[in-house]
């Protein structure tokens, strides 16, 4: 099933991060807890989760911005792509992702852009199968 992020999955999702960049589960802090009420307050944040077996086993994140050119229409920017590595290979990230394209198309948007910092041909690939392109535009990080 692919659907949004509810107040109840926190830890799953946690569970599900600790597979991308090696995250170490975090502590549920006062100060955790307050950043999970902010994103869940936000209209304009979205997770997008698939739960499989009765658990999170794939995300993303969508969040829309506000745009004061494109005629004033919002873009769409995604973010923390993951899926279980039991999961891997079942069109579970490609089903979030079009989730993902529902919200921005729903919401006016005029452009979707995700980052990755994989280099692994089979991952870039696999984003372009997705729709997106890697011709476009360059994206440049600054890490601070």
């Amino acid at each position: 099933m692919i659907r949004e992020i509810r107040a109840d999955d926190l830890d799953d999702l946690m569970t599900l991060y600790t597979q991308l960049h090696d995250n170490p589960l975090p502590e549920k802090t006062d100060e955790l807890m307050a950043l999970w009420k902010s994103i869940l307050d936000d209209d304009g944040h979205h997770i997008i989760v698939a739960e499989e077996d009765g658990r999170i086993v794939s995300s993303c994140v969508c969040v829309i911005i506000p745009n004061l050119t494109h005629g004033q229409r919002p873009y769409a920017f995604i973010e923390n792509v993951v899926t279980d590595q039991s999961y891997r290979g079942r069109g579970l990230a490609t089903a979030c992702l079009d989730y993902a394209k529902e919200i921005a198309v729903r919401e006016k948007c005029y452009k979707m852009m995700l980052l990755t910092g994989s280099k692994m041909e089979s991952t870039l690939r696999f984003y372009e199968r997705a729709g997106y392109n890697r011709n476009d535009k360059t994206a440049f990080i600054q890490w601070i």
